[in-house]
């Protein structure tokens, strides 16, 4: 049961109490950079996902044959090998989304998520608790980089998922979209409302 317990702490505290992005602040460059559309959002999550969980696994497996001095290496080859099979499946089944992305998917490698939880959980834990680690705060993750895309696209564009989501008798009585919502800066803007409301829910966060 303490195991049961265990896991699903692991698995479930990333969605919010330990929620890479809002709490720990990491991977916020990719917040300002994806978001403009749903669509690269969602699809730049699950990438960040399947690398997090599968790193995971394999650090998890060959951690105790990794020379301590190498460490930091041996984590960055593996993300790169597993970011370029996904960089390849997205060429192959889901081009235009990929093209969005650009070089962004590339520097999933460089992703302080990615790197510090190799580091902080994988290095220290057995291969199924890394995974549902690496699951879970992919998950975390994505949900930051779906509700910004999700406001962005919204207010910037009048879409979700590319499909008109304003009426377009909203247009004809005045309405115009917020174009700043599509530029990098309101990406931080809504990550910083997102924290502040986190925040103001969770009271143990707040600083003393």
């Amino acid at each position: 049961m303490a195991e049961k317990v265990k896991n699903s702490t692991v698995f479930f505290n990333p969605f919010s109490k330990n929620n890479p992005v809002v709490v720990q602040i990491l991977g916020i460059c990719s917040a300002l950079s994806v978001t403009a559309k749903l669509e690269p959002a969602i699809v730049m999550g699950l990438s960040v996902i399947a690398v997090l969980a599968f790193s995971n696994v394999i650090i998890s497996l060959i951690r105790n044959t990794i020379p301590t001095s190498i460490r930091i290496i041996v984590q960055l080859v593996v993300v790169a090998g597993l970011v370029i099979i996904v960089s390849e499946l997205l060429k192959a089944y889901a081009y235009d989304v990929s093209l969005q992305l650009s070089v962004f998917i590339g520097l999933i490698i460089t992703n302080c998520i990615l790197m510090g939880r190799l580091e902080a959980f994988a290095m220290a834990n057995r291969p199924w608790p890394s995974f549902l680690d690496g699951v879970g705060n992919g998950v975390g993750y994505t949900i930051i980089l779906v509700i910004v895309a999700f406001f962005r696209e919204l207010l910037g564009c009048g879409t979700i998922l590319g499909f008109q989501v304003v009426p377009d008798c909203a247009y004809q009585a005045g309405y115009v979209n917020n174009g700043l919502m599509i530029l990098p800066p309101m990406a931080l803007i809504v990550v910083a409302c997102i924290i502040w409301v986190h925040r103001s829910l969770n009271k143990d966060l707040q600083e003393k």
